[in-house]
């Protein structure tokens, strides 16, 4: 009997270790608990999301986010049944989700990027003797005159025709900047939606007559390239590796996110154009889970300052901007000083604008 009560003793004894455990491990487990919000975002940011230090920053706050890339403007395309959030590369597309989706309105825009042209330096100087562009003293950026390129885009104004160009010999055949295509990538739509504002006189294209007037010259810009890539991250591959043309247009915060890892590019330049628009990233909630997530990356300062390392500006404080990127201040425009800011058309005239610009 005494050998029985032990066994049933030592039973009872590891049963209740093991409830212990499973209960304390339970406990552990509400006590980290996330949310899993699940949405489709730009390529562009598919390194802010999986970088560990949002994964964690996120995790602090309650969320788990499973992302899936696409190209903005093949958002609209998608079935997002599942999805708690849309986070396209701008507005444009972001109002288009907005009101298939029925999203309610204001839409968080937690941060926005401007496009800019970077160009090798010996492209740069060249640029800038000719009137085409103006550089900072230290030679590191500048500011692309969009009203003279676009001149000699309409022109078909070669390299060999510009002052000091004979002296590279990699500047030869058109003068053109390498841009996506602009029916799938928002960088490569962003682009022909600043050049159409200066064509149109200083205003946004809107009418069917301000798209006929602009399209002449918008296919020029897009037919001189050939074959166009999907997205902004496979031209400035190219351009880092030194393939391909020596001006591409892309997002600065492609660029800043660059010099957080390489703080030294001697052959880089970033150019503004004088006239651009901004990449307002903005999230388009599908559901209650969606919008908390976009409030949470607009207003968290942990958050603002991650997007900052991956080169993205916060909405509402360019002091942030300032502040982390004074390291990389030589090829940076940091407060967009002599830039202006392009209105972007409505999604519909965008789409029209690129499909005519492809021909």
């Amino acid at each position: 009997m005494r050998r029985i009560a032990g066994i049933v003793l030592a039973v009872l004894l590891i049963g209740g270790v093991v409830a212990a455990v499973v209960a304390g491990r339970q406990g552990d487990d509400k006590g980290t608990a996330t949310k899993t919000v699940r949405g489709v975002i730009g390529s562009e940011k598919s390194d802010f999301f999986a970088d560990p230090d949002v994964v964690k920053a996120l995790a602090a706050k309650g969320y788990t986010v499973k992302t899936e890339a696409s190209g903005s403007w093949a958002m609209e395309d998608l079935n997002l049944k599942g999805y708690d959030f849309a986070f396209p590369s701008s507005s444009a597309p972001a109002d288009t989700l907005a009101a298939k989706y029925h999203a309610r309105q204001p839409l968080p825009r937690p941060f926005y990027s401007p496009l800019v042209v970077v160009a090798h330096r010996s492209a740069a100087r060249v640029l800038a003797a000719n009137g085409l562009a103006v550089l900072d003293a230290k030679g590191g950026k500048g500011t692309l005159k969009m009203a003279a390129y676009l001149d000699a885009a309409r022109h078909d104004r070669t390299w060999q025709q510009l002052k000091g160009a004979k002296a590279h010999g990699e500047l030869t055949g058109t003068l053109y900047i390498t841009s996506t295509d602009p029916e799938t990538s928002n960088s490569g739509a962003l682009y022909l939606a600043a050049a159409s504002y200066v064509a149109n006189g200083g205003r946004v294209v809107a009418s069917d007559a301000d798209v006929a007037r602009t399209a002449p010259l918008l296919h020029q810009l897009v037919s001189v390239q050939g074959a166009q890539q999907p997205s902004s991250d496979s031209v400035f591959r190219d351009f880092i590796s030194g393939a391909g043309n020596p001006l591409v247009c892309l997002y600065e915060s492609q660029v800043v996110s660059l010099l957080a890892e390489q703080h030294d590019a001697d052959d880089l330049v970033v150019l503004y154009p004088d006239t651009t628009v901004n990449s307002d990233h903005t999230i388009v909630p599908l559901d209650d889970a969606g919008r908390q997530l976009g409030e949470l990356l607009s207003t968290d300062p942990t958050l603002r300052g991650l997007a900052v390392k991956h080169g993205f500006r916060p909405q509402g404080d360019s002091a942030e901007f300032v502040k982390d990127t004074a390291d990389r201040a030589a090829y940076l425009n940091q407060t967009l000083t002599g830039v202006r800011q392009a209105p972007v058309p409505t999604s519909a005239v965008l789409h029209e604008m690129a499909r005519r610009a492809r021909g």
